[in-house]
């Protein structure tokens, strides 16, 4: 089907004047594979013209435009075409549309742990089409009335407070002018609690078979919320806008969250059903409060066209981190946790082919399908950490001076890059067009190396790249009492490029570190000197900021092949049984196993690399044996598990059904351990199938999907590419569970015979069953362990293939790049 392009947006949106959508959808007629969907549009033509609404239809039912019948066989694709005169227009559709088993449009999910039935929508980025007939672009504005008929022990949630008027018939109050892509519902045998805030209704949502699980957290869940509203109303002067806030947890959701106005959506994964860290709960407070900033920066004020995808994502990813630390009291700082994480997440993308400017040229975004590559580590991360530096640089009183008169001049209405550079100029002297040229539209990540005279005690900042950046320079020194321990001297403010070099007052310092305080966005080295420095005392850096610009250097250096992965070992090795920050230690234990040990070491030292990561994490479940820290012995144990080598620790826990000393093994724990146990051949289809039925819950389903493509047999890993790839059967997360359960680096010989398999099935498997499936194919069920350049030639030919979809056209590119890399790495 034909995607949306902007040029045809453009001409729709001179042409109409959409006011009003009257959207009635009956979920109790039809069969576990549609419901019906009516559709009645009032929208005013401007002239006379040609145009077309969107829908995809099980069956299209009748069409009338002004009461006159418009042929259902006209429908070309996803588009119905209209001839206009001038004037005032009604369309009314009536057609039965399909469920989604991918999370797009009208996901449907049977709960395996007690057979109830959910459904919710997920519209965006064009996705509403495949829920009501809609013009679907965001420009086209319009007020949403919503009615929905649902089963009589059914509740239904939506945009605004529903009410239920008997026989299942639910109304939503109409929506102030929204985009299409914005419309929710979500309905179901919901467990609910609601309180009250600021004289609003606020509900939080899930499953029945999560009720104790969201109970044990609600007053967490529900005081993040309160605290990060009445945060974002001290900071914005436009009110919170809709007329209620939910927030529920659906299954089987693709994204981690999505802003629909007055019912936040969540994957239910933030619903925890076993232990997790403060980091964990930290990253849910985070996604909170970054969808709610989209109340007002997206939802209120809305970006024209999907070129501006940064103005939502950037911003909400910057007041998402900014505000839980300003807001909450109960996390530490989640700007650590950002450096090490997301940041990363950032850089990664930023060094890809797929690269792309923050605010890409209106040209570099031509179509819907193009638009949705986008939502990347450039649109979020990269984004947000431009605007951290544009706070700094313009100061917060003069950011949000700018921001208000965005919201106030472009209320419920639609605005672009320029829109929101002018707002922000009106609010400084600084020359924020010229930021914005240099910042917003270029890619790739600048490069910032010391170069320390002793002889004169000057720094010279060696700057590859383009953009200004305005650096705190980090001095430091061995404490006199404790040689592993480093205290501060003092902190340059430099500005790059330098007029002249700086001056660093004293003796030769034991440790520089450019960007000391992550305000920027750059890749950063140390000196030799510095480096020897950090080898010795990195843990006793005393701010974790500092200490995460540190191990991102070092991250950076292994993956452009400047440090040898087993150093990056033995940094890891010899101070993360000193590190008192959570969020580095999972940053650096995560990167050292994923990526270290699974790609960039030769297969012959990997066991020793496996060894050396089993003695870390043992050091670090002894050092919490007095509970003090169950964060970093969860973490340990998390990390032993996969680094485990020989099955007898593992069989023992599982048998005992908990750690020695603790933790006792909740469901999470237990599939991890009998994953691990697959991939060594320690287990079989019986023990999975006891384990399911102990757990027969949607994440037990998960990880037996998990468990039986992990086994090391022909006969497994042939059922499990039969699935994934030939019967279009599972589910979009049973989907990625078993790709994720395929591919492992100790089976690489097993299924050397899939990897010339995976192009041309994986290509037809997008065509399909669409973006979501194609994107998880691209991202879960790659390659990835075979580091050889006869699988990377295989992917660079397939690249030539007209026929990939654009998904997994992008992932291949990404994946690709990444396995080039680690053919770099291995043989630097």
């Amino acid at each position: 089907m034909p995607a949306l392009t902007r040029d045809e947006a453009q001409t729709r949106a001179q042409l109409l004047d959409v006011h009003r959508y009257t959207v009635d959808l009956d979920l109790t007629t039809g069969d576990d594979d549609t419901f019906d969907s009516t559709t009645l549009i009032r929208f005013t033509a401007r002239s006379a013209g040609d145009t077309f609404v969107e829908l995809k239809p099980a069956t299209l039912r009748s069409v009338t435009l002004d009461g006159r019948p418009v042929d259902p066989e006209t429908l070309a694709g996803n588009r119905l075409p209209l001839t206009l005169t001038p004037g005032e227009h009604e369309l009314r559709v009536d057609a039965a549309m399909r469920y989604s088993r991918t999370g797009e449009g009208m996901h449907r999910f049977t709960d395996p742990a007690d057979g109830e039935v959910y459904v919710y929508t997920q519209m965006f980025l064009d996705d509403v089409q495949r829920v009501f007939a809609a013009f679907d672009q965001p420009d086209l504005k319009a007020v949403f009335e919503v009615g929905v008929t649902a089963p009589d022990d059914w509740t239904v949630l939506a945009n605004g407070v529903t009410t239920p008027h008997g026989d299942g018939r639910w109304q939503a109050t109409p929506t102030p002018p929204i985009s299409t892509y914005l419309v929710a519902v979500a309905a179901g045998p919901w467990h609910s609690v609601r309180t009250e805030h600021a004289g609003l209704p606020f509900g939080i949502h899930c499953r029945r078979s999560l009720a104790p699980h969201l109970d044990t957290d609600a007053e967490e869940i529900l005081d993040v919320t309160r605290q990060c509203f009445d945060r974002y109303h001290e900071k914005f002067d436009e009110p919170y806008p809709f007329d209620s806030y939910d927030q529920a947890f659906v299954p089987e959701f693709n994204a981690g969250a999505m802003e629909n106005p007055g019912l936040v959506t969540f994957r239910d994964e933030f619903v925890y059903r076993s232990a997790v860290t403060v980091t964990e709960r930290q990253t849910r407070a985070m996604v909170i409060a970054h969808e709610m900033a989209h109340m007002w920066f997206g939802d209120l004020v809305t970006l024209r066209w999907w070129d501006d995808i940064w103005l939502n994502e950037s911003f909400a990813e910057y007041m998402g981190y900014q505000t839980v630390n300003e807001a909450t009291t109960r996390f530490p700082d989640t700007w650590v946790d950002f450096s090490v994480a997301r940041k990363a997440w950032g850089y990664d993308a930023d060094q890809r082919p797929s690269t792309h400017p923050v605010a890409p040229d209106p040209d570099a975004v031509p179509d819907t399908d193009s638009a949705l590559l986008n939502f990347d580590g450039i649109s979020y991360a990269k984004g947000a950490s431009a605007l951290r530096q544009l706070v700094a640089w313009m100061g917060e009183k003069d950011f949000l001076a700018g921001i208000n008169t965005h919201f106030a001049r472009h209320r419920f209405a639609n605005a672009t890059l320029a829109d929101f550079i002018d707002n922000l100029a009106s609010a400084t002297d600084r020359d924020v067009h010229g930021w914005a040229e240099a910042w917003l539209r270029t890619t790739g990540v600048d490069a910032l190396t010391p170069a320390y005279d002793p002889a004169d005690g000057t720094l010279t900042v060696n700057h590859a790249g383009s953009r200004p950046h305005r650096i705190a320079v980090g001095v430091y020194d061995h404490d006199l009492a404790d040689d592993q321990r480093l205290v501060p001297r003092t902190r340059l403010d430099i500005d790059v490029p330098q007029s002249e070099p700086a001056k660093v007052p004293g003796i030769r310092p034991a440790l520089l570190v450019l960007n000391d305080g992550d305000l920027s966005y750059a890749k950063v080295r140390l000196d030799e000197h510095s480096w020897a420095t950090a080898l010795r005392a990195l843990s006793g850096i005393p701010d974790p900021v500092t200490r995460a610009v540190v191990w991102n250097a070092a991250r950076d250096m292994v993956r452009d092949g400047e440090l040898a992965p087993a150093a990056y070992l033995d940094a890891a090795r010899a101070h993360l049984p000193h590190e008192r920050d959570l969020a580095i230690v999972q940053g650096v234990l995560d990167f050292a196993a994923t990526q270290v040990t699974d790609l960039y070491l030769a297969p012959k030292d990997r066991p020793a690399a496996l060894a050396l990561l089993t003695d870390l994490t043992r050091d670090l479940i002894r050092r919490t044996e007095d509970g003090n820290d169950p964060g970093l012995r969860l973490t340990a144990v998390r990390h032993f598990i996969d680094a485990a080598d020989r099955p007898g620790a593992l069989q023992g826990w599982l048998h005992e059904g908990a750690v020695p000393g603790g933790p006792d093994l909740d469901p999470a724990l237990r599939w991890r351990i009998l994953a691990r146990l697959a991939v060594l051949g320690a287990t079989d289809e019986g023990g999975i199938a006891a384990e399911l039925d102990r757990d027969p819950s949607a994440t037990g389903q998960e990880g037996a999907a998990r468990c039986r493509a992990a086994l090391p047999t022909e006969r497994a890993k042939e059922a499990a590419w039969q699935a994934m790839f030939h019967t279009d059967s599972l589910s979009n997360y049973l989907f990625t569970a078993t790709a994720q359960g395929f591919w492992q680096p100790e089976q690489t010989e097993l299924v050397r015979d899939y990897v010339p398999r995976f192009y041309p099935d994986a290509t037809a498997l997008a065509a399909r069953r669409g973006p979501a499936i194609a994107t998880a194919a691209g991202r879960y069920a790659f390659p990835s362990y075979a580091v050889d350049a006869e699988a990377l030639r295989l992917g660079e030919e397939r690249l030539t293939d007209d026929g990939l979809t654009p998904a997994l056209r992008r992932q291949l590119v990404d994946r690709l790049d990444d396995l080039r890399r680690a053919l770099r790495v291995r043989t630097a």
